[in-house]
């Protein structure tokens, strides 16, 4: 690699680097602060919150490596634009397809790493962060509870009390249940009750009770009931397993399937690299700026509505997939056919080019 093509990949590299990191930062702290109000440090413990924590992020990461490196193209070349150094490179030959060439050396490398964490990274992510949020909202989560304390919900009808619980946290004594729903009072109670881990997601989180009472009161009426049993497993309810599903099946299943919505979740992962180039393409065009002039504000101002826009496109289009209004075949592909005509009407070399031709 040339002097100036180094030159110009450190002055990317470096402000990539430097977004990348306060996004992720900021992404961390959003993460922590709401998982901290959502008490999942009572449910769960500190150690599985900075777990949850570290997979979101690495599930955000598909999204924040491509606006860090569109950001990075526009602040690294509008600078160099603005310090005269462009006027520099051009007086020596080093022409506008070449600043182009060099851009894309960097952006299709950073693209791969953004489709890789798509494809595989992130459905691991998603996975295991399911996992984990099924065992914080496990109704009879051994891991919420202390000895000797009720708990109620407002928003389920629940009171949950335990009356002991051994060193190890997933064995109760005395357990008291109480729900109500759909005009029905729902009391179990058990003499123990032994939480069992979920370890996959195609298994449901669930806890066995043993030696007690389920009792069912109706009202105002109808009939009440009262079953004793030895044994019994309660499963936790679990309306989103079908989403979970998706959004941690592998790129291979996805592949297979001729679903919709697994069609859509494919292609938003084949995307991710498409979106980091085409991207760092637009980003070029942001960055010519006139001699002894400035006018970063405004260009930051225009670059960033344009990713919104982009942003906002990106999942309707997903959306229109899932629900298909659009066939799989465009599916998602119109809008990265809409950047790439739009990349090319806005780099400078290109327009000269087709307008010679014409």
């Amino acid at each position: 690699m040339k002097i100036i093509e180094k030159y110009i990949t450190r002055e990317l590299l470096l402000p990539f680097f430097a977004v990348i990191s306060i996004l992720v930062g900021l992404f961390v702290s959003f993460s922590t602060a709401r998982l901290l109000t959502s008490a999942v440090t009572e449910t769960l413990g500190m150690v599985v919150m900075l777990q949850l924590v570290m997979l979101k992020t690495i599930i955000a990461l598909e999204v924040l490596i491509p606006i860090s490196f569109y950001a990075a193209v526009i602040y690294g070349l509008s600078r160099l634009s603005r310090d005269q150094e462009m006027n520099i490179f051009r007086s020596v030959g080093f022409s506008d397809y070449r600043i182009l060439y060099t851009v894309l050396m960097i952006a299709v490398p950073v693209g791969i790493i953004s489709g890789a964490l798509s494809l595989y990274v992130r459905p691991w992510a998603y996975a295991e962060t399911y996992i984990l949020d099924a065992q914080a909202e496990a109704e009879l989560n051994a891991s919420r509870f202390q000895a000797g304390r009720f708990y109620g919900s407002e928003k389920s009808g629940r009171v949950i009390f335990v009356q002991a619980k051994d060193d190890s946290g997933t064995r109760m004594e005395e357990v008291f249940h109480f729900t109500k729903k759909a005009g029905i009072s729902e009391i179990i109670v058990a003499k123990e009750a032994v939480q069992q881990q979920q370890i996959s997601l195609e298994q449901r989180p669930h806890t066995e009770l043993f030696n007690g009472y389920i009792y069912r009161l109706a009202h105002p009426e109808g009939k009440d009931s009262a079953i004793q049993y030895e044994k019994m497993t309660y499963f936790t309810e679990n309306d989103q397993v079908k989403w979970h599903r998706r959004k941690a099946a592998s790129t291979r299943m996805l592949w297979e399937s001729e679903r919709p919505h697994d069609i859509a979740e494919l292609q938003w992962r084949l995307s991710r690299p498409v979106a980091t180039i085409l991207l760092a393409l637009i980003a070029v065009s942001f960055t010519r700026v006139a001699p002894r002039q400035s006018k970063s504000d405004k260009t930051f101002l225009v670059a960033a509505i344009v990713f919104a826009i982009y942003y906002n496109l990106s999942g309707l289009a997903q959306t229109w997939v899932e629900q298909q209004v659009v066939a799989a075949i465009p599916g998602i592909w119109w809008l990265y056919l809409l950047l790439f005509i739009i990349a090319g009407l806005l780099l400078p070399g290109l327009r000269q080019k087709l307008l010679r031709r014409q």
